[in-house]
């Protein structure tokens, strides 16, 4: 339903599917392929994969046992697990630590160099992730206390129409300023949860806050940046 709905908006774009190896599954990956969409998951470990991997595995094992130092190298491999009917294609980045090997693999039908694909577009889903948290945390929306389907809904979607507001607030309204980059719960405590006298008439409304206020001109300028 969302990609029909973005292509109906914006006909033409390219969707790209990013998740970690909990999405790496048949149907997924065949819709996606089926619908045009590409794909970039996680995919866990198993000896097949470290079996194909391994002569990148043991050259990064090397050079870290020559240079004491981490060492990442990337490659890739055509992988057929036995519910795929065909093989696709794995990035392996081969990554030896002090504490040992770290190797990740991710299944794609993107084209392009495999350190550039998994450091600049999978890996940038931790962004994602960090604003999944921010709302959580700062908007409250992981509460889920009432006894009712329904009610805890409705909480969900009350915390994510709050990390809307303040995000357009954030991008709008503060866009150039000292709080341009603030997370949510700063922009909550240091612009909204602070003590002012509101008067309203049929006209006006008008926010007088106290002149010792310390984020008073941010507050004017995103009230004149976001006035209709």
């Amino acid at each position: 339903l969302l990609v029909r709905r973005l292509r109906q908006q914006w006909p033409g774009m390219r969707i790209i599917f990013r998740g970690d190896s909990g999405f790496c599954r048949r149907r997924i990956l065949g819709w996606c392929e089926r619908h045009g969409v590409k794909y970039l998951t996680g995919i866990g470990r198993n000896p097949r994969i470290t079996g194909q991997s391994q002569a990148l595995l043991d050259e990064a094992r090397s050079r870290h046992e020559r240079s004491g130092e981490k060492q990442r190298l990337f490659g890739e491999i055509a992988y057929q697990a036995g519910t795929w009917r065909r093989p696709r294609r794995v990035l392996v980045k081969a990554e030896h630590l002090v504490g040992g090997a770290n190797p990740r693999y991710v299944v794609t039908n993107l084209e392009g160099d495999p350190q550039e694909l998994y450091d600049q577009v999978y890996c940038a889903r931790g962004e994602m992730e960090n604003r999944i948290k921010e709302q959580q945390l700062d908007m409250f929306a992981d509460r889920a206390s009432c006894s009712l389907w329904w009610s805890n809904q409705y909480r969900m979607l009350t915390g994510g129409l709050a990390y809307v507001l303040l995000e357009q607030i954030r991008r709008h309204g503060l866009y150039g300023t000292r709080l341009a980059r603030a997370h949510v719960g700063t922009l909550h405590l240091k612009l909204l949860h602070i003590g002012a006298v509101i008067v309203r008439n049929t006209r006006r409304v008008v926010f007088m806050l106290s002149g010792s206020c310390p984020y008073q001109d941010l507050f004017r300028l995103a009230v004149q940046r976001l006035a209709p």
